[in-house]
């Protein structure tokens, strides 16, 4: 056999290693180096979501939004960084001892306010499944003001999924009220926080809170225009959809405390 043969029958010889590169580096890799890697995704994950959610994205929403408020006509709740909220469904007119009194004895509870603490037993309510009646809800806003009370009641065995009405007073005996349903707990679809998600029927939740007044003594006095467009889908400051026919049920209350 001539030197040109042997050498071309060399070159067609497969190679005795059959290694591809990718399997080559994958063996050449130390098991330290995994340990890095896995190290990395564990603590960097977490640590971007952290920077995302609590620091770069609300930022870029709050300078978002709060060019855009001053152009909105709809009477909503908004988020700390502007994003427009849960909408107002609910004109009450009466002292703040009355308005407690007719969801206390309706079996509702007061808020707790947001803390550190109540913010651990809520997270442990969700997930152990255990009982927070006076869970905290999360701080929306009306004229620049956080609610000034906050009712609820847990629907199964945690804070997971309860009905709640935030309220604001916005001046003497005057207030505005957002009834809504929290249906689980969730991210964020715009800052990636954790959050609870609304359930779509606000006004089903708005005439409930309302049969609620009504049986502790107050009466219906009229309804309003939230200037939200009926019949339309809209999302709160979670991301979350829901429809609406647009109006505001209005509702006075005499007498004070229980």
């Amino acid at each position: 056999m001539t030197d040109f043969a042997r050498a071309r029958g060399q070159q067609e010889q497969p190679s005795q290693e059959g290694h591809s590169p990718s399997r080559s580096f994958i063996r050449r890799v130390k098991p330290w180096h995994w340990y890095s890697i896995a190290g990395l995704v564990i603590v960097g994950l977490p640590a971007l979501w952290i920077a995302l959610a609590y620091g770069g994205l609300p930022r870029l929403w709050s300078h978002h939004e709060h060019k855009r408020i001053g152009s909105r006509e709809e009477i909503v709740s908004y988020t700390a960084q502007d994003i427009p909220a849960d909408p107002i469904n609910l004109h009450l007119k009466g002292n703040q001892g009355a308005i407690v009194c007719a969801f206390k004895r309706a079996g509702w509870s007061v808020a707790d306010p947001v803390t550190l603490i109540s913010s651990l037993k809520i997270g442990a309510s969700v997930i152990l499944q255990r009982p927070y009646p006076e869970a905290p809800v999360s701080p929306l806003f009306v004229q620049d003001k956080q609610q000034t009370i906050a009712f609820e009641k847990e629907e199964g065995k945690s804070a997971d999924h309860r009905h709640h009405v935030r309220v604001w007073q916005i001046g003497k005996n005057d207030w505005l009220g957002a009834a809504t349903f929290d249906r689980g707990v969730g991210l964020s679809l715009f800052t990636l926080q954790i959050t609870h998600h609304i359930g779509a029927d606000v006004d089903g939740e708005r005439d409930n809170a309302g049969r609620i007044l009504t049986a502790g003594g107050a009466t219906m006095s009229g309804t309003e225009s939230s200037r939200i467009a009926a019949g339309q889908q809209h999302r709160n400051g979670g991301g979350d959809p829901y429809r609406t026919d647009g109006k505001i049920n209005d509702y006075t209350l005499s007498g004070g405390s229980c």
